[in-house]
């Protein structure tokens, strides 16, 4: 077994992908055409996927947001995903999702999340597959409106839907201002995450775990620039889910071999890898970890591990990450011994 074979067979959690971001391109354009979304001009509909910075991928986020309205479209699209990530071997998925996008265009709460929950219950029925929800703030838009959506998710609670996070354009929309969304989650038993210092300073780690009580962090690269919080967090064992392939496009001018990645995982810090938005940038949840492999020297000692961090951070009963993290170590283990240059 080549070392490629191995990323794609061992068993994996997912932590940072998105739902919108997980539309296939033709599931897209179909849905867009059904419910009379127009592609605007320079958005080409046999690549609708093409963009030239974070701003341009938003744009076209948007609109796929937009064109997802009926409960079968929601079933749909989770399904199709989820398919994805099983033939990967991902086992576990908490998967972001916005609903904020949804309600631009008169799509109830319910209508979204039940259709959702029919596609987790028929991926678990056809791929084994596991998977809840956290619904995602988009901070670019008014802190009144994170918080009526969080207002939606205590009011209609599903037990699919176990937590909230924070994405969209960081710069210059700092994470304090959705202070009050997070006391409201933090209330009602909800857990929490967000996107930080993808491209904001290293404070805004700080402020999320501190003010907001985050669990983990989605992303974190630029926390590199402040070592003493980087020591807290490696000394915390703070996990942050990390997306080689998107950061690299829209961040790091496309350079995964300087990724600050390499700089986290060599500074002690608790990473776990992703793919983020798998179709929205040409990949896969296994391409990541073999990019990971091959621009950053990774080996399989250090995916073994980035999968058992994966593990610790999930939102899961302790009793079952410590099972899960014996069982797929022995399998994980097992597979290194198959490896074509041996463990």
């Amino acid at each position: 077994m080549d070392l490629h074979s191995f990323l794609r067979a061992i068993p994996k959690v997912s932590l940072h992908c998105h739902l919108e971001g997980s539309v296939r391109a033709e599931t897209f354009v179909e849905l867009a055409g059904k419910h009379g979304v127009e592609l605007p001009e320079g958005v080409d509909p046999e690549d609708p996927y093409d963009y030239p910075d974070i701003y341009g991928f938003l744009n076209v986020y948007n609109l796929v947001g937009q064109s997802v309205r009926e409960r079968d479209d929601f079933r749909r699209i989770t399904y199709e995903t989820l398919q994805e990530a099983a033939e990967h071997s991902v086992r576990y998925r908490e998967m972001l999702w916005s609903p904020m996008d949804h309600f631009q265009v008169g799509v109830a709460y319910e209508t979204a999340i039940d259709g959702i929950i029919d596609g987790i219950r028929d991926a678990q029925s056809d791929f084994g597959i596991e998977c809840r929800m956290i619904a995602d703030i988009n901070r670019m838009q008014a802190p009144e409106a994170g918080l009526e959506m969080v207002q939606h998710v205590v009011d209609n609670p599903r037990e699919d839907l176990i937590g909230i996070g924070l994405d969209y354009a960081e710069a210059d929309y700092p994470p304090e201002r959705l202070w009050k969304s997070y006391r409201l989650a933090e209330r009602h038993g909800l857990h929490r995450t967000a996107h930080s210092c993808e491209d904001g300073p290293p404070r805004n780690v700080e402020t999320c775990l501190e003010l907001l009580g985050c669990e983990r962090i989605d992303h974190g690269y630029l926390v590199l620039g402040d070592d003493d919080l980087v020591q807290r967090c490696a000394d915390e064992g703070v996990v942050f889910t990390c997306c080689p392939v998107s950061t690299a496009w829209v961040y790091f001018d496309d350079d995964l071999a300087n990724h600050p990645i390499k700089d986290m995982a060599a500074r002690g810090l608790k990473i776990m890898l992703d793919c983020d938005d798998p179709p929205m940038f040409k990949t896969n949840p296994s391409n990541d970890y073999i990019v990971a492999a091959d621009y950053m020297g990774f080996g399989p000692a250090d995916f073994r591990q980035f999968v058992l961090n994966g593990i610790d951070g999930t939102w899961l009963d302790e009793p079952t990450k410590r099972r899960w993290r014996l069982e797929w170590s022995r399998e994980i283990d097992e597979l290194i011994t198959q490896l074509d240059d041996g463990p």
